[in-house]
């Protein structure tokens, strides 16, 4: 069944497209261009849930949920459940299109596997699988399976003369990419909430880029070629979409935000000592005493110095 559904299939468009380019990591590239294209209504989808996600942690019944059950998990996971269910929204939706590649990655790899076949027995399993209708077969066998430096059969190392050992650059960037693609599409959380989807998506965000690093290391270059080629073009699809949060890649820029609040947390008092800064100091405002009332405040620099603009008009409070 699995044969027949996936490897079977996925074995004969490889070598198609390997026999209309001649190489077989471009055909690689095409084909995993193809998965994307197929699997873009689901991309859309998650897209569309991750941004339903975001308006939701702004609903005024969202944030009442939070207030009212911020000491007890249990409940307030239930109400959150109840609020999903009556708005439709699938907390797990952004996760939805990452796990459904992997029967498309388990396929994958298996068709590698036995596409780039040279020992006897293993052709005689290959050409079970072929299709004799769509490929000729005495074209394909023996198959080329370099690309650039890469034995796409084979753990993917970039050997350098003068070092003993050899730098794995597809999975770095099969790292790389894959934590640029779950953080871009992760809408902001909001501060204090304690959301299980927001929390299995943040899990999944630290788990993927460990775990599809480890496949690209250890199995096929050609796999970890797949991994890189999706992760890319899913990132150009988030970015045509216009539904990429780039702030998620920043870590310190939310530091510095609320390091510049507890800086400066009365917005008031700084202006009232701008203000008395020129106003003469008998009629500098005294908190407490007087509340002033501007109708125009404005500082302007000409080149012979400062000109200051300032009317004050105090009022004592009743």
């Amino acid at each position: 069944m699995w044969d027949t559904l996936i490897i079977s299939p996925f074995i004969n468009l490889l070598l198609w497209i390997y026999m209309l380019v001649g190489n077989f990591g471009v055909a690689i590239i095409l084909f995993t261009t193809l998965t994307r294209m197929v699997l873009y209504p689901l991309t859309a989808k998650q897209i569309k849930g991750a941004q339903a996600m975001q308006d939701l942690q702004k609903d005024n019944r969202y944030i009442k949920i939070q207030e009212k059950y911020k000491g007890d998990k249990e409940k307030l996971a239930q109400e959150q459940m109840k609020l999903y269910q009556e708005l439709k929204i699938n907390p797990l939706s952004s996760c939805l299109p990452t796990l459904l590649q992997f029967p498309i990655i388990i396929g994958l790899y298996q068709a590698l596997i036995q596409s780039i076949a040279s020992a006897p027995l293993d052709l005689l399993k290959l050409i079970r699988h072929l299709y004799p209708s769509l490929l000729k077969v005495p074209e394909l066998i023996p198959l080329n399976a370099h690309f650039l430096w890469m034995d796409m059969g084979q753990p993917e190392r970039l050997l350098i003369p003068g070092l003993g050992f050899g730098i794995p650059i597809l999975t770095i960037i099969v790292v790389i990419t894959t934590y640029i693609s779950s953080k871009i599409i992760t809408p902001p959380s909001t501060p204090g909430a304690a959301d299980q989807g927001a929390m299995m998506t943040k899990m999944m965000n630290l788990y993927m880029p460990v775990l599809m690093g480890w496949m690209a290391y250890s199995l096929s270059s050609g796999l970890a070629l797949y991994f890189v080629v999706s992760n890319l073009i899913q990132i150009l699809q988030y970015a045509i979409s216009g539904k990429i949060y780039w702030d998620k890649l920043i870590p310190w820029k939310k530091k510095t935000i609320i390091k510049k609040n507890k800086t400066n947390p009365d917005k008031k008092a700084t202006l009232h000592t701008s203000i008395n800064y020129h106003v003469p100091f008998g009629d500098r405002f005294v908190p407490g005493k007087q509340e002033p009332v501007f109708s125009s405040l404005a500082d302007r620099y000409a080149l012979s110095g400062v000109i200051r603009v300032c009317r004050t008009r105090c009022t004592n409070p009743q």
